[in-house]
């Protein structure tokens, strides 16, 4: 009689556990949720420095100071050491340049530009495609270079060195 109920009629019938025999769950498993969470993570983690502006070039060094960060990410044009110009990644020819930075200044709030130029390509090449930012709206141009680079103000560094 151990484990049974004696029934009036004279059998015995089994005690089932309430244990949510056919009553849904109601807890939340959230260890596939941070499974999913944990593989994003690593995901966005090796992808984010391949997210940068993509065209290869040799930046010359300067010791300026870095620009601060605006809320609204600047215009990136690239100068190829060929001549080439990239408006973001997009190649796009000389003659076209000054319509299609006007048609970009009137889709953006601001008129910051990031010039980004290889550090073989001429002054002369780099105060043209200058002309043509100024002639398509965008007045804040800031000049890309890589840290380190010589200073003025260092004696005896070689840096300032007049060539004799």
């Amino acid at each position: 009689m151990a484990g049974g109920i004696v029934q009036p009629g004279g059998g015995t019938r089994r005690r089932r556990r309430s244990s949510g025999g056919s009553r849904p769950m109601s807890e939340i498993n959230v260890t596939p949720f941070v499974d999913v969470m944990l593989v994003l993570l690593i995901i966005f983690m090796v992808a984010a420095p391949l997210l940068t502006a993509g065209v290869p070039i040799e930046l010359p060094e300067t010791a300026a100071a870095p620009l601060p960060q605006e809320q609204e990410e600047p215009l990136a044009l690239t100068i190829a050491a060929d001549g080439r110009v990239l408006i973001g990644s997009t190649e796009v020819p000389r003659d076209d340049l000054v319509p299609r930075l006007r048609a970009i200044a009137g889709e953006r709030q601001g008129d910051k530009v990031f010039l980004r130029a290889d550090g073989t390509v001429s002054y002369s090449d780099v105060m043209v495609v200058m002309g043509a930012l100024n002639a398509g709206g965008f007045r804040n141009i800031g000049l890309v270079t890589e840290p380190g680079g010589p200073t003025l103000s260092g004696a005896g560094d070689g840096a300032a060195d007049t060539g004799q």
